[in-house]
């Protein structure tokens, strides 16, 4: 190589680094323009804003820095530098971007020319070429303007213009924005019918729409217009699992059941959404729905892949169904029993069984008053191979609190104390702590009880915490207006019978201390745990009565939120009247603000309450992140 030669060489290397060196510091460059750019945007800047996105838009291109520059311009009421600058873009760009006009428009608009920002709007329109992507593009800028006339009509001259393509959920959106909820649904129902996959999305629209149907109007529109459809196109399978989804939203699980038995019976391939429903429907307490749906799946035969996992849900919907809702029927329960003796020995003793062998026991011994027939099937659990120590732990305390059922308590005490120990490092050691202190209660021992639920108040566990605070508070309460204690240890008796579910005994004891003891120290906590009783009994309204006393006598009593907090529970979950159980939850918040349960009562009464103001903002929420563009193309 000559010396000519290796000179051109390094000169071009020489060149090559010092062309990257320039092209690094424009980056870092635009870099930093770009930060300062937007913190003075956000914090609302404009005049200092402005400039730098019309150098990063005179450097990049980019059609987003123009876009805010011009909106920076609007902000300072820039309005004629603004028109000039998009007449200045629009000859520059030789009409290749409708933006412009929709943007000429929008700053017309703000001068209140009206005629002048429509004759714009129709141009963005005209020049906006018959291709899905585009339009759509055409159809965000209108949104992202709130201009959603404008925005149906760029939609519907796609959807005239380009036949083969759908447009309807991005319709669909623009009506939910325009609040025209009738053409809403049929562009919903129309993309549904093209195809299901669209579903997930159809219904996160439907969604947004119910929530805003104050009346109930909307829903039974709704209701009305797909079930015609059912009807007019029964070969279809995307309508009925719309129906499904909707039944499922408004919690009627047995329409939704039978929906979803049909739908199965024609494809066979719907057990899994059965599932998920009977799931569903058992988080809901509609223990008898949930039974329903996992005895379809039994009908299939043990040869279907989901035969076992239904028998063990069914078990567990069936058990709670009986002592949610007839804990006193004794013929239940014996068949109840016999069909966990029998599934059990279906699925066998094993890791995966537990929760049915503690259920199973507990139904011996506390329905069915069989505590030997308990604790041996205890003890069977208990010999499962391979157990976790929370696993052996929590069978291990199932059998210390029969024991306790079959009036054995030394017995009891042994046992939680080989489960605390064995679990010093995790929460149920601590449950297990506060079930032996409340064992000490029931047998009188209040000091040493305190005691104990004075170290677990510290627990890691917010709900052993609070019980064992709560606990704690009643024994020093109560201790030192009676020497003898006695008013104490028969509510201490009471206490142990309503554990046994002795609810008549319980409920005798509670009146003989009303009888018996003069002072009236005492009068809120018998009330309340009446109406603990009332609620087991399913008898509801009386329950109710016992706690409005609480509130109405004993207002400023530690109690008074609590009988609240039950009050708005049975309202909501089992008498089903969300307007009284919402003002149970309002009363807590304005009145006990102090509470325990102030955040569970907030998020319920956000969820109940109807409020036309609240839902009037996620109303402007949807919009303006609408406005940022959520059809499918970009921009």
């Amino acid at each position: 190589m000559t010396l000519m030669e290796k000179l051109i060489k390094y000169l071009l290397l020489f060149s090559g680094i010092l062309s990257l060196n320039i092209a690094f510091g424009q980056i870092k460059s635009d870099n930093s323009t770009i930060i300062m750019a937007n913190k003075y945007y956000e914090t609302r800047e404009f005049n200092k804003a402005a400039p730098l996105f019309k150098e990063l838009h005179s450097t990049t291109g980019n059609i987003y820095y123009f876009r805010t520059y011009i909106q920076c311009l609007a902000e300072m009421q820039s309005f004629e530098q603004a028109e000039n600058e998009i007449k200045k873009e629009i000859r520059r760009t030789k009409n290749q971007y409708p933006e412009l006009y929709i943007q000429y428009g929008y700053i017309l608009q703000l001068q209140k020319r009206s005629e002048e920002a429509g004759e714009q709007f129709e141009e963005a329109i005209r020049l906006t070429p018959p291709n899905k992507n585009l339009i759509l593009n055409t159809a965000n800028y209108f949104l992202q303007w709130r201009e959603y006339e404008k925005a149906e009509k760029i939609l519907l001259k796609g959807q005239k213009t380009l036949p083969n393509e759908n447009f309807s959920l991005d319709l669909a959106q623009v009506h939910l924005l325009l609040r025209n909820y009738s053409r809403l649904m049929e562009e919903l129902l129309d993309a549904v019918k093209i195809s299901e996959e669209t579903l997930p999305r159809v219904q996160s629209m439907l969604s947004s729409a119910l929530y805003l149907d104050i009346d109930n109007g909307l829903r039974d529109e709704f209701r009305k217009i797909l079930i015609k459809r059912i009807q007019a196109e029964p070969e279809g399978t995307g309508y009925n699992r719309l129906l499904i989804w909707f039944y499922l939203q408004e919690k009627q699980f047995p329409a939704a059941l039978r929906q979803a038995i049909a739908l199965d019976r024609r494809t066979g391939t719907e057990s899994p959404q059965i599932l998920s429903f009977a799931q569903m429907a058992l988080n809901n307490n509609s223990y008898e729905d949930a039974s329903a749906a996992y005895g379809y799946i039994l009908s299939k035969g043990r040869n279907n892949p989901y035969f076992h996992q239904a028998v063990f849900y069914k078990m567990q919907a069936d058990y709670l169904n009986f002592t949610r809702n007839d804990p006193g029927n004794k013929e239940k329960a014996r068949q109840l029993a016999a069909n966990f003796e029998e599934n059990l020995s279906l699925l066998g003793y094993s890791a995966m069984t537990l929760q049915l062998v503690k259920a199973y026991a507990h139904l011996r011994s506390f329905y069915l008053k069989e505590s030997e027939k308990a604790i041996a099937v205890l003890e069977k659990g208990l010999k499962i191979p391979g157990l976790k120590a929370e696993e052996w732990g929590d069978l291990k305390t199932e059998l210390a609190d029969v024991y306790i059922n079959a009036d054995d308590p030394w017995e009891a005490t042994l046992l939680y104390a080989q489960v605390i120990d064995a679990n010093k490092e995790n929460a149920l050691g601590d449950e297990v702590k506060l079930k032996k202190a409340k064992l000490g209660y029931y047998m009188g021992n209040f000091n040493w009880a305190k005691a104990q639920l004075d170290v677990l108040k510290a627990s890691t566990s917010k709900l052993t915490a609070n019980d064992a605070m709560e606990l704690a508070l009643f024994i020093s309460n109560n201790s030192g207006q009676d020497s003898t204690q006695a008013a104490l240890t028969r509510f201490a008796r009471a206490d142990l019978l309503f554990f046994k579910n002795k609810d008549s005994l319980a409920l005798l004891t509670l009146d003989s201390i009303q009888s018996m003891f003069t002072f009236d120290l005492l009068g809120d906590d018998i009330l309340y745990r009446k109406a603990k009783i009332e609620v087991r009994r399913n008898n509801y309204l009386q329950a109710i009565t016992l706690l409005e006393e609480i509130v109405r006598n004993f207002s400023w009593d530690l109690l008074a939120d609590d009988a609240l907090f039950m009050m708005g529970e049975i309202w909501q979950y089992q008498l089903r009247d969300n307007a009284k159980a919402a003002e149970a939850y309002r009363k807590i918040l304005f009145d006990y603000s102090g509470s325990i349960y102030v955040s569970e009562a907030r998020k319920r009464y956000r969820e109940l309450s109807s409020d036309r103001q609240e839902n009037t903002g996620i109303q402007e929420q949807q919009e303006n992140k609408v406005g940022h563009g959520t059809t499918d193309a970009g921009s």
